[in-house]
């Protein structure tokens, strides 16, 4: 749809006048449900970048934290996965997710949902491989997750698809509204909530 007043504009170009093609070749996602191919780990990785070294698979396999899982397994980068990744845990199919968008390296990254389907300790891997690939980039971050947005610079809550609050996360707690009783739900918890943000 196109905006009701204002103009959105990628890579200072009118988001009407876009290809698809030069959308493909500048924003690398990252989803919640990661898609891999039947094949090679090497060719699910190579999606991103045809030509990719071994080399630069291992770098970006390394930077997703999911290379020394790969080293372990007998034919390594050679191994066959299911359609739809049946062969891997849910936190390695999101680890070879981010490795395939580190190898693409697009200055845009979107992130819907990344840490949605794995448990709190691999969330913390998960989170440092995030870095790696979000660092220098635009990032658009889909999440309910609280401890997923905390360190966006600006975080957009949503309610029944309307904005309700925006800003970042020290600002949103001083306005004591939606957010900073999510955050205060899950505080008194003590482990993460589902709500509408992002």
């Amino acid at each position: 749809l196109a905006p009701t007043a204002g103009e959105i504009r990628l890579g200072n170009r009118p988001v009407d006048g876009v290809t698809a093609d030069w959308v493909r070749q500048h924003i690398a996602l990252v989803p919640q449900d990661p898609y891999l191919f039947y094949g090679t780990i090497a060719e699910n990785l190579r999606v991103a970048k045809p030509d990719a070294s071994e080399a630069e698979l291992e770098a970006a396999c390394r930077a997703a934290n999911i290379y020394e899982h790969l080293s372990q397994l007998p034919d390594g980068f050679a191994t066959r996965v299911g359609e739809r990744g049946l062969s891997l845990s849910g936190g390695q199919m999101q680890r070879l997710a981010i490795a395939r968008a580190l190898l693409k390296n697009a200055p845009v990254v979107v992130l819907d949902e990344p840490t949605s389907q794995i448990d709190l300790e691999t969330e913390g891997v998960i989170q440092e491989a995030l870095a790696h690939l979000t660092r220098d980039k635009t990032v658009l971050l889909i999440a309910h997750r609280l401890s997923t947005v905390e360190k966006a610079d600006r975080i957009v809550v949503m309610e029944r698809g309307r904005v309700i609050e925006q800003g970042s996360h020290t600002e949103l707690l001083a306005k004591r509204g939606a957010y900073a009783r999510m955050v205060g739900t899950v505080s008194a918890a003590g482990h993460s909530i589902d709500s509408e943000r992002e």
